[in-house]
């Protein structure tokens, strides 16, 4: 069996790892970067005994059939599930982990000496039953001489607990952007369809949203309506995967998609093994155009020929959406790409779209663009224009560049609120904060900062004087009262150069300040001192500043 070189890469990194004295390992790839190939290459290089764990029939299944291949003999590879029993030679041992009661365990591991342990869909390892399974393997004993080897698409977990808990270390990883980049995964296009249903009264549970209030904020008949037109127009000739709250919603949806033309059908975990066997097989005839889910399609299900995936399910959690969204990103004979359909609802807290997982900010709309040529888009406005930021809400590429092109740190205003309290001429640091520079006497200034850093509410923001913090305050207010109050205290001198129209502030540039400004990139170019001082505190403080050394003549 050829491996493709990040696949190379996984293999030398966890042998390497092991060495290393790692024997908990967390390898991360996105779905359909082919994990059961690196794990079939080590068996084969294992020593010892394999023990394979997996949480759903179509796992086990799919890894026997792909671990036979690489051993070269399907009698090496047996599955212990159910009444399965896997016989005391095979090598490879593909266990449900749901079957692996005390007893049974105990009879799986009494006549084999088992080398390396590898999890499929790792992110599941901390629940606490599946934690029991690995105790009694001996995967924290400290003088346990195997290895435990985990994979996953999707290492930050919904419920926002860490892996950290079972895993030592992650020893690789790739992700989507790259495998697409790389031209191993389908580019994805999107849309982002807004709908009227409200997400504000949802409460969250967790990581992501609480399931009964969230299908009784979005399973109404007007949106259901939506989604199906949306497929219609927009994914007439494209084998679709919608991913549901329920499973009345799934059923629902398929019935809004039937009405409108669309064959579609709906799996779940409640359907009996042969009824959903035969509906995916209908789907991959295309008898069936669509199919609506709750959860099933998100593991463990390879049809490489769906080429849309339609989110009904709003999230906020990054895991499941990336576990969605991978379910259409493996290539195949003739297909160019993958459709994602963001239905995006009113909602107080943020949720995960395309473009967010891709690094574009909330509420950007493709307009059926692909999110990696978005990002470079987005990459390269940012570069022409660094601090620029864009508020929340609906947005283009487009609009972006745009702003990208009209942007100049010197026009953003401060907050309405300062103003009325403050006669100083602060200048903006965008979402970071406030400058503000006071000639000391001649030649030489003093630059006052108060920055957005503090984690608690107590102390968001912190106060600098020529780059030493001397005080913190919870309210943006507070912090510039304290700041022109000492500047009063300082006498009518200082009041005076604090103001908007304080003549040092039109002195020219000096020449150093003009280096730096000439350094940044975009270079900048300033008209008076106090522009360039300006200037030079954002670049330095506001949004993907470096905080250089403070922006002041003199010193």
């Amino acid at each position: 069996m050829q491996l493709r070189p990040y696949q190379e890469e996984a293999v030398a990194a966890v042998i390497a790892a092991r060495k290393r004295g790692v024997r908990r390992q967390v390898v991360c790839l996105p779905t359909g970067a082919g994990k059961t190939v690196i794990f079939s290459r080590l068996a084969r290089l294992a020593r010892r005994q394999v023990l394979v764990l997996a949480h759903r029939a179509e796992l086990l299944e799919q890894a026997r059939e792909k671990l036979a291949r690489a051993l070269g003999d399907p009698r090496a590879v047996a599955i212990e599930q159910a009444e399965r029993r896997a016989p005391d030679e095979a090598k490879v041992v593909v266990c449900s982990i749901r079957s692996l009661h005390d007893e049974r365990l105990r009879r799986v591991v009494a006549n084999r000496r088992v080398g390396l342990v590898v999890y499929d869909e790792c992110h599941h390892a901390v629940a606490d039953d599946n934690q029991r399974v690995l105790r009694s393997l001996g995967a924290f004993d400290p003088g346990w001489e195997g290895t435990l080897l985990g994979f996953t698409a999707t290492p930050a977990r919904a419920d926002g607990q860490g892996l950290d808990a079972v895993f030592e270390e992650i020893v690789y990883s790739r992700d989507l952007p790259q495998m697409i980049a790389d031209g191993y995964l389908v580019g994805l296009r999107g849309y982002r369809i807004a709908t009227a249903a409200d997400l504000s009264a949802v409460c969250a549970g967790g990581q992501d949203f609480v399931v009964d209030e969230l299908a009784e904020a979005v399973d109404i008949e007007e949106r259901n309506a939506l989604v199906a037109r949306s497929l219609q127009e927009l994914a007439r000739d494209r084998r679709s995967i919608v991913f549901c709250v329920t499973v009345a919603h799934a059923r629902r949806l398929a019935r809004a998609l039937n009405a409108v033309g669309v064959p579609a059908g709906t799996v779940h975990g409640e359907l009996r093994p042969d009824v959903r066997q035969d509906l995916l097989q209908r789907f991959r005839r295309g008898e069936l155009s669509a199919l609506t889910n709750v959860g099933v399609l998100t593991e463990g299900f390879d049809d490489p020929e769906v080429s849309c995936v339609a989110m009904a399910r709003p999230t906020r959690s990054q895991a499941l959406y990336a576990q969605c969204v991978g379910r259409g990103t493996r290539p195949a004979p003739g297909k160019e790409d993958c459709l994602i359909l963001d239905f995006v609802d009113a909602s107080s807290v943020p949720l995960v779209t395309l473009p967010t997982l891709f690094g574009l900010p909330t509420g950007f709309d493709l307009e059926g663009g692909r999110a990696d040529e978005a990002a470079r888009g987005w990459r390269d406005a940012l570069a022409c224009a660094p601090g620029l930021e864009v508020e929340p809400g609906a947005i283009t590429l487009g609009e972006i560049q745009r702003r990208a092109a009209a942007f100049d740190p010197l026009t953003l205003r401060v907050d309405p609120e300062v103003a009325a309290i403050s006669a100083n001429a602060w200048v903006s640091l965008g979402s970071r904060g406030l400058a503000l520079h006071v000639e000391r006497r001649a030649g030489r200034t003093t630059e006052y900062l108060v920055l957005a850093n503090g984690a608690r509410r107590a102390d968001r923001y912190h106060v600098l004087v020529d780059g030493r913090r001397v005080a913190q305050f919870g309210r943006l207010e507070e912090a510039v009262e304290a700041v022109d109050h000492e500047v009063a205290r300082r006498g009518a001198w200082a009041e005076r150069a604090a103001r908007p129209g304080a003549p040092w502030r039109r002195g020219p540039v000096p020449e150093d300040l003009a280096r730096r400004l000439g350094a940044l990139r975009p270079p900048r170019r300033a008209r008076d001192l106090g522009e360039a001082l300006a200037l030079l505190a954002f670049a330095a403080h506001g949004p993907g500043g470096r905080a250089a050394a403070p922006a002041r003549a003199g010193s």
